[in-house]
């Protein structure tokens, strides 16, 4: 295969459709052959999105309208359910990409359970092979599983915030798994680009609310990686997520203890050595807090970890921005892990202050 892939984008027409086009048209071996939004089909992509008229794409097109054996890499921007339903049809052997919640839980019931409806992969033995698999695509943490796969299924923006906060001292088991309080907030983007009465400007521009408090559908994602990561079966974590009133930013405050025969500066130390040559996730120093506006519009990770008043407990703080690497950003970057290129291409861009 040459250095430049043609690519094409299922659900084009909503914010992370959209920033993955941003991102896409500044990647060297990237060429953008369909930007698909079946609701918006026909109309001119600057009209959605002025700010991306450099980009070569001109229309929205219907996915039954573009030719998908003439692309490399698919990737799908498209909500819960209906991303399922579309990929099956895509044809074989294609690189696949998934934004949406699919591919990530592998048991079908939970999936269900979560997203109140069946996963068709239980009467469907094409959707099933893809769910068995698929790899979840934490970049920095399923590398090797993602050189070689055909499906990779985006963790949602908070179990990536998380999941990178959490796991180096998980995994090693030096921090307590039945202690994880995570309190999370993220900009209104979050939500998605759908009118919705709550999202309206009046309902979230001064002030800041929980939302699904106790049942978030990331709950179970964060559950299912953290159990895997540390081999215990079963681990509970207590999640809220807020709203604030900024477009795009997310940040995470967890609350957890060390196990006994764990310090402070040993999960310090292990955590600056395990991230030291990951391009995207930075170790502040101490004394310095990660914050949503050092990390907007690129795709870092901010991590900060602090030792607690109370015994044996720390702190742990990560702030992204939820449209780069709580999603599209996080895309290309396992694109260029599938293709064997430097996972920094197409996402240099250095966050914008203020």
């Amino acid at each position: 295969m040459s250095n430049t892939i043609n690519i094409g984008i299922l659900g084009a027409s909503g914010y992370t459709g959209f920033d993955l086009i941003r991102l896409s048209s500044l990647h060297a071996n990237v060429n953008i052959k369909y930007a698909s939004a079946n609701t918006n089909a026909g109309e001119k992509l600057s009209y959605f999105f002025p700010h991306l008229n450099q980009s070569n794409i001109d229309t929205f097109k219907k996915w039954e309208d573009c030719n998908w054996d003439s692309v490399d890499v698919i990737f799908s921007c498209l909500p819960h359910g209906s991303s399922q339903d579309i990929i099956k049809n895509m044809p074989d052997n294609k690189v696949i990409i998934d934004l949406s919640a699919d591919f990530r839980l592998k048991d079908p019931e939970v999936y269900k359970a979560w997203y109140g409806r069946d996963h068709e992969s239980v009467n469907d033995k094409k959707l099933m092979n893809l769910l068995q698999s698929s790899v979840y695509g934490l970049s920095e943490w399923y590398r090797d599983d993602i050189k070689s796969s055909n499906l990779i299924a985006c963790p949602g923006c908070y179990p990536t915030a998380s999941l990178l906060c959490l796991t180096p001292g998980v995994k090693s088991g030096m921090l307590d798994v039945n202690s994880i309080v995570i309190d999370a907030k993220s900009g209104i983007s979050g939500a998605g680009r759908s009118a919705k009465k709550e999202l309206l400007f009046c309902e979230v521009g001064e002030g800041a609310k929980p939302y699904s408090v106790v049942n978030h559908r990331h709950i179970p994602e964060i559950e299912q990686e953290l159990s895997k990561l540390s081999n215990i079966s079963d681990i509970k974590i207590n999640f809220t997520p807020h709203l604030v009133p900024m477009s795009r930013g997310e940040i995470v405050t967890i609350h957890t203890k060390l196990n006994d025969g764990s310090d402070f500066n040993s999960l310090f130390d292990l955590y600056k050595d395990i991230y030291k040559e990951t391009p995207f996730v930075k170790i502040l120093d101490s004394g310095i807090n990660p914050d949503t506006l050092s990390v907007r519009g690129s795709n870092m990770c901010h991590i900060a970890l602090y030792k607690d008043r109370m015994y044996n407990s720390v702190t742990i703080i990560g702030a992204i921005d939820n449209l780069v690497k709580g999603s599209s950003g996080q895309a290309l970057q396992n694109m260029n892990i599938r293709m064997g290129w430097n996972e920094m291409m197409g996402l240099n861009q250095i966050a914008l202050f203020p």
